[in-house]
């Protein structure tokens, strides 16, 4: 079964990260800075908007109250399509990992099933489920599970299995040898199939939305388009990018926080570190 991972980004100092941040906030100053400029002059603003007339459309609705049912719903959908998912994944790929002659029969199931894009089947949640909450909801969870199964089923498969034998050697029971060393070992896999899953069941939530809804994000961007209000379309499109940045912020500091028990890299010595060897 494929699986899905993420480099592993070495720790930063508190300086180092502090700088990196103001760097983030310059460059996305200077990007901000450039399309202001540019709308208008290199391009109309018409196909862009800019960012002056999408912070005036974001403060009108924030003001009206407007947006706030939009991004309730969403979110909702999201949460819950995402928890849902996440937990059905990560259970079932421990499970399958552990019962290995069910797992070969059921992967070329799972592959077929993966294989299907999501927005083709959109339309059919949308008949069986209805317009309402619960055809998103079941569409992020379809998104979310397989990433999250594929992830924990990889990291699982992947314990070093010297290791079992000697703790079994130790007079371990399985279950001893699952909480010390296969839970330990599939952390990093599992974090790195949430992490992933973050954009992709924000994406489920709105392509649903796109298809058959009366309320959402989803559903203001296509509004917006429908009646060529870029500047509408831009802001909502901004929204799901702020909630994605939100989204993975907290999973990285979930991560730190499971992981902490992991030793931090250290940095590679500057010239002037290096000893001297004569």
């Amino acid at each position: 079964m494929p699986a899905v991972t993420t480099a592993k980004i070495p720790s930063l100092g508190r300086s180092t990260g502090m700088r990196i941040f103001w760097y983030r906030v310059l460059f996305g100053l200077a990007v901000m800075a450039f399309w202001e400029y540019s709308a208008d002059r290199l391009i109309s603003s018409f196909w862009v908007s800019s960012p002056s007339r999408i912070g005036r459309y974001l403060l009108e609705v924030i003001l009206d109250g407007s947006i706030f049912d939009h991004l309730q719903i969403t979110l909702v959908e999201t949460l819950i399509g995402y928890v849902v998912g996440a937990s059905v994944g990560v259970a079932t790929g421990f499970l399958l990992a552990r019962i290995e002659t069910v797992a070969m029969v059921l992967d070329p199931y799972i592959i077929a099933f993966y294989g299907i894009p999501r927005i083709a089947l959109a339309p059919l949640f949308i008949i069986w489920f209805g317009i309402g909450m619960l055809s998103k909801v079941i569409l992020v969870i379809t998104v979310v599970f397989f990433l999250t199964f594929f992830n924990t089923y990889s990291g699982v498969k992947g314990v070093d299995p010297e290791l079992k034998n000697i703790l079994r050697v130790m007079g371990a029971r399985e279950y001893q040898i699952m909480m010390k060393i296969t839970v330990p070992s599939t952390v990093p896999w599992i974090m790195a199939g949430l992490k992933i899953s973050v954009p992709y069941a924000l994406v489920g939530a709105v392509v649903g939305e796109f298809i058959a809804a009366s309320k959402g994000l989803g559903y203001l961007i296509q509004y917006n388009s429908n009646l060529f209000n870029t500047t509408g379309a831009m802001a909502g499109i901004i929204i799901l990018a702020v909630i994605v940045v939100v989204g993975n912020e907290i999973i990285n500091r979930v991560e730190n926080y499971i992981l902490r028990w992991r030793p931090r890299e250290k940095p590679e010595p500057t010239e002037e570190e290096r000893p001297e060897l004569f």
